[in-house]
């Protein structure tokens, strides 16, 4: 399966901005002519290089056009954060291939890799593309974006002072505030230190502000929240939401809490 087909044919925002100037570069003619009925229907001039949020261009996106978008957003970023380090880890491209695989089907695979593969050789401005994110996505979504990427960071075991700082700039970038940022890092680390982190308050607070910052957590990081990305990513939203019911069963633990 091309990349029209599973990319090009039901795109939404990311045809427009840096992200589309991105995918025009790499994908070839077939995603280029794809990208050009995308700003014909949102009313964005070609090569313009503007973006607008959706009440902007006066346009909806439909479910499979935030889930394509969300897609693409993931594989530029990542290509930011595999070369983050200076090297290539086979876990990394792996857990992107796998998400690839779940979402689209194997026959997709090979295709995202070939797009994967020369955006690693492009220089990704993280800024530019990120604030086309924050334009476009919702707050819960753009979590879920930064939980996929650290989770990406640290697939061979662990991630170093370059990769945090590529994450500390997206999470800038992309306008998570640095408190949910180091929250969604936090899930990575299993101690008690981390686990208030994750409920982004201090070992200082209260038995009443533990249970309250957990039920903002809570909410703030639900599952539903991300429905319209599709099965697989909801699924891996429940993955986020287990770790903050985990950070708060440590803590209740060490307090005695009932």
């Amino acid at each position: 399966m091309g990349a029209g087909k599973w990319i090009g044919g039901i795109l939404g925002w990311v045809t427009l901005g840096p992200i589309g100037a991105l995918l025009g570069i790499l994908a070839g003619s077939v995603i280029e002519g794809a990208m050009e009925a995308g700003r014909m229907i949102s009313g964005e001039a070609s090569g313009s290089g503007r973006t607008f949020s959706s009440g902007g261009t006066g346009r909806s996106y439909s479910a499979a056009e935030q889930r394509n978008s969300f897609l693409v957003s993931l594989l530029v970023l990542a290509s930011a954060v595999i070369k983050a380090d200076g090297l290539t880890h086979p876990k990394e491209i792996e857990l992107v291939k796998d998400f690839i695989r779940r979402s689209f089907g194997e026959a997709s695979v090979a295709e995202a890799m070939r797009i994967l593969d020369r955006l690693n050789t492009q220089q990704v401005n993280i800024y530019e593309v990120g604030e086309q994110i924050a334009s476009y996505m919702n707050y819960s979504q753009r979590l879920q974006l930064f939980h996929f990427l650290v989770q990406i960071a640290t697939a061979d075991g662990s991630f170093d002072k370059n990769e945090k700082s590529v994450l500390e700039a997206i999470a800038r970038a992309i306008h998570l505030s640095p408190s949910d940022a180091a929250s969604v890092i936090a899930m990575f680390y299993k101690d008690t230190e981390s686990a208030y982190a994750v409920l982004e308050i201090s070992p200082s607070a209260t038995d009443d502000e533990v249970k309250t910052a957990y039920r903002r957590m809570a909410m703030k990081n639900h599952p539903d929240k991300v429905a319209t990305l599709g099965p697989d990513v909801q699924k891996a939203a429940e993955e986020k939401f287990r770790k903050i019911q985990e950070a708060y069963e440590t803590i209740k633990k060490e307090r005695g809490i009932n």
